[in-house]
């Protein structure tokens, strides 16, 4: 059974059991030795070792069990995590097979470009069948890149202005707003998709490259509802260099983009992030106001039209080398800014 899951030889798969095992067989060493060590630290104590240097080695052993065992639980936990990703990567390299379109084995059998040759491509005369002709990636790509800068930008300065004017500025209904927009945010946003998709078509926004530019003010439009984080963020910064900065004669709009942006870069970094990543993995409203013209869609819908019934069959090796291009951008702005990331999310929760 496990030859024919994973397309390994006898011997392959024998080796891989045996490497496991071993690992196991180490894991469960390294808990006795330490249950046995435990065990002979408490009998040296009992013959007149101070019962303080007995409870700290008791501790400590405790401790390295249980992180061994923490150790092997998300070892175990990785593995699965990562096994689909695996399978979708690998599988855009596999030979096409007409007759089993998703195969049960992991690792394929033949390798090939092809997958990834047509996708690129774009151009109908690089499919040898018709059906093919509508597959147009790169242009699935760069209309999801446009408008997931567009939404990035204007979504991260809504909300950072949003964050500041609540997080620095008094006025009557402040605080009514804020828990206003707390309410609101309690409801998922395709509640009201319908209500949008009229709201746009009666603007005309639901005809050509027009769809792209409803999409960024869909995206970008309730944006300043996300303020929690980087309210937080600005409660933080000392209020003495916005007072200081008055006595000077600087205004609010001076004080915001000299004074509390340049000291903001990680709440920076952590709100365009998550804007950008919205539009690069949302369906649901590019399903909604697109209606299935992959023209002027996202790589979104086009990766799901290509599962549909009757396309599944032929599209399943470009759906999965499609898929692992949409990872590659998140994945390499997460690997360059997850410093910042991660800072901004510790920071911002500091206070609210």
């Amino acid at each position: 059974m496990m030859t024919a899951l994973l397309g390994l030889s006898q011997a392959a798969v024998t080796a891989m059991t045996i490497i496991f095992s071993l690992i196991i067989v180490v894991q469960v060493g390294v808990i006795g030795w330490l249950i046995i060590r435990h065990r002979e630290h408490v009998a040296m104590t009992e013959l007149g070792k101070p019962a303080k240097k007995k409870r700290y080695r008791s501790m400590k052993a405790k401790r390295i069990t249980v992180l061994t065992i923490i150790h092997i639980v998300l070892t175990v936990l990785a593995i699965v995590w990562v096994l689909p990703f695996v399978y979708v990567v690998l599988h855009s390299f596999r030979a096409n097979d007409p007759l089993s379109p998703f195969p049960a084995k992991i690792i394929p059998t033949e390798w090939t470009l092809d997958a990834w040759a047509r996708l690129f491509n774009g151009k109908p005369e690089a499919y040898s069948d018709a059906k093919f002709a509508w597959v147009n990636f790169p242009r699935w790509w760069i209309n999801t890149l446009v408008i997931a800068c567009f939404s990035c930008v204007i979504s991260t300065l809504f909300t950072l202005m949003t964050s500041y004017a609540f997080s620095r500025m008094r006025f009557k209904l402040r605080q009514p707003y804020m828990k206003l927009i707390l309410i609101l945010g309690m409801f998922p946003g395709f509640l009201g998709m319908i209500a949008v998709y009229n709201i746009l078509v009666a603007l005309n926004l639901n005809e050509g490259i027009l769809k792209d530019v409803a999409l960024v003010m869909v995206y970008s439009g309730s944006a300043g509802m996300g303020y929690y984080v980087s309210k937080g963020f600005f409660d933080t910064i000392p209020k003495a260099l916005d007072e200081s900065a008055k006595l000077d004669g600087a205004s609010q709009a001076q004080i915001f983009t000299k004074i509390t942006l340049p000291l903001s870069k990680p709440i920076i970094v952590y709100t365009a992030l998550t804007a950008f990543m919205g539009p690069w993995m949302d369906f649901i409203f590019v399903k909604m106001i697109c209606r299935g013209d992959t023209d002027y869609g996202t790589v979104a819908l086009g990766l799901q039209t290509m599962l549909e019934r009757e396309q599944f069959m032929t599209h399943w090796r470009l759906f999965c080398a499609g898929a692992t291009m949409v990872a590659v951008p998140i994945t390499v702005l997460f690997m360059f800014l997850q410093k910042y990331y991660v800072e901004g999310v510790t920071g911002g929760s500091v206070k609210g």
